[in-house]
């Protein structure tokens, strides 16, 4: 079930479009199977507008493909207990099957290792996956086995109770020590496939960040940072540093793609007290080419 928490007004097709994932089409299919409601109420016309404080639930998924293949994909697991696992996702590697990739994404390696023991709460498509990170960010994710679990980190989320600490190498010197980024984000006008800093159709964006060291990456200078998300939005790191003119290194997107690698963003650590009530941290390497960048310079 999708829960959204209306923040302006507009008609209701058209606000879950643009915030959420799924496509104006599906939103309309799922109005007239009587799958959307607005605080409570089952809405039955497309053009219903919503207002600001309006909670509107999606109460079920369209899935665009369910012939999903279990592909034997190596996984990198930190962690695996009877009710979740923590993965360090490689670079490159896409989370979930989406228009362009339906294949070799995490959940394709997923099925192939834990067959249907897997959460099943974001529908088929997204078997096991709580949070996301970029296709090209590499990095921790909490995978869930079953629906309570996944239940569970959902509302730690949604509570800001799990601390992701991410690495990134920008362009630039960042003379700020400390910098907490309160920019709203919402779809960029001009290019639906990225974001941008704006107040129109914006959701709220907190990041915080801290400078670790200054380098020169073929006599250019740049910048290691530590970055906390106090929320979790499309693209946030990378769309608040481009914001500041400090965009995220071999970023393809926002910057500059410089090899197959791309940006030089890692999601490392991870902090949450889990569902039997244990304080967990976790802390992987830097890949190696980050690393080899950071201390060779």
């Amino acid at each position: 079930m999708l829960k959204i928490e209306v923040k302006y007004s507009e008609r209701i097709d058209k606000y879950i479009a643009n915030n959420s994932e799924i496509s104006r089409n599906d939103i309309q299919s799922l109005i007239s199977e009587g799958a959307v409601f607005v605080n409570g109420v089952k809405i039955n016309k497309n053009k219903y507008v919503v207002k600001e404080f309006d909670v509107i639930e999606v109460i079920k998924m369209i899935e665009k493909q369910t012939n999903i293949e279990p592909e034997e994909i190596k996984l990198d697991i930190v962690y695996e207990n009877e009710d979740y696992l923590i993965i360090n996702k490689p670079s490159g590697m896409v989370v979930h099957p989406a228009p362009g990739h339906k294949s070799s994404t995490l959940v394709n390696a997923l099925m192939y290792h834990f067959k249907n023991n897997l959460s099943n709460v974001n529908g088929l498509l997204r078997l096991g996956i709580i949070h996301r990170i970029d296709k090209d960010t590499s990095g921790l994710l909490i995978i869930a086995k079953n629906n309570d679990t996944h239940n569970y980190f959902a509302n730690l989320l949604k509570n800001h109770e799990i601390k992701r600490t991410y690495y990134a190498i920008v362009d630039g010197v960042i003379e700020n020590k400390i910098m907490h980024l309160d920019l709203p984000i919402g779809r960029d006008p001009k290019n639906r496939q990225k974001y941008t800093v704006t107040d129109k159709n914006s959701k709220h964006a907190f990041t915080m960040i801290e400078v670790l060291k200054y380098i020169k990456i073929n006599n250019q200078n740049k910048t290691v940072i530590k970055c906390n998300l106090k929320t979790g939005r499309t693209h946030q790191i990378r769309v608040h540093l481009k914001y500041i003119n400090h965009p995220v290194y071999g970023d393809p997107i926002y910057n500059k793609s410089i090899d197959e690698f791309n940006q030089r963003l890692h999601a490392k650590e991870l902090d949450f007290i889990d569902n039997k009530g244990i304080a967990q941290h976790f802390e992987i390497p830097l890949p190696d080419i980050m690393e080899k960048e950071i201390n060779e310079n």
